[in-house]
């Protein structure tokens, strides 16, 4: 059982999910800054939201933390850099508000397009202002999407029932991508020389922050109106007030602010801007989602499972193909550990058959995840086994052979090596079970077991009777066995899959016997 601190309010649902998997919920809101440094001792998981600042003094006092989860898409609030240095996890859930924050976009293009909150004002005040408030119809204009992510997506997918010509940046996107949307790719400044509407939907870092300042403002038709409601500080607010109110541009609609919250800016007093506070996420839906999906990237997390939105992770989510062969990597990785040695200064994953036509970095960082366990008695992780291959000086080596060649023998397999050692495994019958079928470049078809011996004889008559009997007579069960003749000539190895661990003493006895050169014992 983990303890889960939860620093901020989660739907029920998701803190059901926790509780029902036998984790104890911790839920203290409203702490300050000190507070969290006391109550995150000893916590393996927490939870937060926007509020609450996860940084390199919060991060330093969790002693047992395992993963942070934001509930939500944006991580402005997570030092993200600390808890990879850390070894933590860190998770978010960016599909629970998308369609939420899209349908909101919608709402805002609209509501300035029409002027619908300042008509609003007006009548429930009294003023009859049917003339003052003639706004623009979204049919025939052109709509520029910057970022053209899970949330632009869907808005170009509505902008385009309304009618609307659809052009995007996104250096991330082909124009592959981009035509099978029906949408035209263009630069920045081109886009904003051409839009009767901007939409942004981009991350806030040190390239986005005041991206739309006076500069590109006055570079657009004077008929444009801009929408954030994405992240405050990406539009520069003093010159988006000027603008508007200069006429520059005829109008914006943000939802997000720099400085969060506020009751005081100067786009509030400009009679063309539409604001609302930060309410992109705010729909039951959203938030039920956002503490589900948070609660299944936890849960992931404390089980040591690969998670597919854990953002400090450089690995795409295994797909079908892959996802049967991460416990084998990982378990091939733990029996390799023993194997290599102590001073390694290169350890190589090759993929081979159909799984190298993938992205295969879960398998490797699974592999290092086994490796790196079977060494250290601290947890490891996704996040810091590369981290632990860095600090040994060991070079981490990915290979990918989609042609099998000389193994063809097997659709797929998975091989370690390091220096003269190696070893390799796949999964076979519809079952997919289990084999290791070679090691240090000998076949071999045995299952891999926790504890294994590898034997390397003499090749004469008795050698394979000796091992049985002195394992017998010292009550080490064989489970499964498989010998034959190795590369050198004049020797033989066998791999032995024991029912328990064998002892030093035992491993000893079998070193000193006659006809034996080499005994090997792995661990998984």
């Amino acid at each position: 059982m983990s303890r889960i601190l939860v620093s901020e309010e989660l739907a029920e649902s998701g803190l059901s999910k926790l509780r029902a998997a036998g984790h104890e919920v911790d839920v203290q809101v409203g702490l300050t800054p000190e507070q969290l440094q006391v109550a995150i001792k000893g916590a393996h998981a927490l939870i937060v939201r926007s509020a609450t600042q996860v940084d390199d003094a919060l991060l330093a006092a969790a002693d047992d933390l395992v993963v942070v989860g934001r509930a939500g898409v944006g991580l402005d609030n997570v030092d993200v850099e600390s808890a990879t240095r850390r070894g933590v996890m860190v998770s978010n859930a960016p599909e629970s508000n998308i369609v939420s924050a899209a349908e909101h976009t919608m709402a805002m293009l609209l509501a300035v397009a029409r002027n619908v909150p300042q008509a609003h004002a007006a009548l429930v005040q009294g003023r009859w202002e049917r003339s003052k408030w003639e706004g623009v119809e979204l049919f025939d204009k052109t709509l520029g999407v910057v970022g053209l992510g899970r949330i632009g997506k869907l808005v170009a997918q509505r902008a385009a029932a309304f009618g609307m010509k659809v052009i995007a940046f996104d250096p991330f996107v082909s124009e592959e991508r981009a035509r099978a949307m029906n949408i035209e790719l263009a630069e920045l400044n081109d886009l904003v020389k051409r839009s009767d509407f901007i939409t942004v939907h981009l991350p806030k870092n040190k390239d986005t922050v005041n991206l739309f300042d006076a500069k590109m403002l006055a570079t657009a038709k004077p008929s444009l109106r801009i929408i954030n409601v994405a992240r405050g500080g990406i539009i520069n607010e003093a010159d988006l007030a000027e603008a508007v109110k200069n006429g520059v541009i005829a109008g914006a609609a943000l939802d997000v602010f720099d400085k969060e919250p506020t009751t005081e800016s100067p786009l509030f007093q400009v009679p063309g801007i539409v604001v609302t506070p930060h309410l992109g996420a705010s729909t039951t839906e959203a938030q039920d989602r956002a503490g589900d999906h948070i609660a299944d990237q936890i849960l992931l997390a404390l089980a040591g499972d690969f998670v597919p939105y854990a953002v400090n992770i450089s690995a795409a989510d295994a797909n079908e193909t892959l996802k049967p062969y991460l416990p084998l990597a990982e378990r091939l990785g733990r029996l390799f550990s023993s194997a290599a040695g102590k001073d390694i200064s290169e350890l190589e994953i090759i993929a081979t058959g159909e799984i190298a036509g993938y992205d295969t970095r879960i398998l490797t960082l699974s592999a290092l995840k086994g490796f790196f366990s079977a060494r250290h008695d601290d947890a490891v992780t996704y996040v810091n086994a590369p981290q632990i291959a860095a600090a040994q000086n060991i070079t981490i080596k990915e290979n990918k052979v989609t042609n099998s060649g000389s193994n063809s023998d097997y659709v797929n397999l998975i091989t370690l090596r390091a220096g003269t050692h190696s070893i390799a495994a796949t999964l076979v019958g519809p079952r997919r079970q289990a084999r290791l079928v070679m090691v240090d470049d000998h076949m071999t078809d045995v299952p891999p077991s926790d504890h294994m011996l590898v034997v390397r004889n003499d090749d004469r008559p008795g050698v394979i009777g000796l091992v049985g009997t002195l394992l017998g007579a010292n009550n080490v069960n064989i489970a499964d066995m498989d010998v034959g003749r190795a590369l050198t000539p004049g020797t033989a190895l066998m791999v032995i899959a024991t029912t328990d661990e064998t002892s030093d003493a035992v491993l000893d006895e079998l070193r000193a016997k006659p006809g034996i050169i080499e005994v090997t014992a792995l661990h998984s």
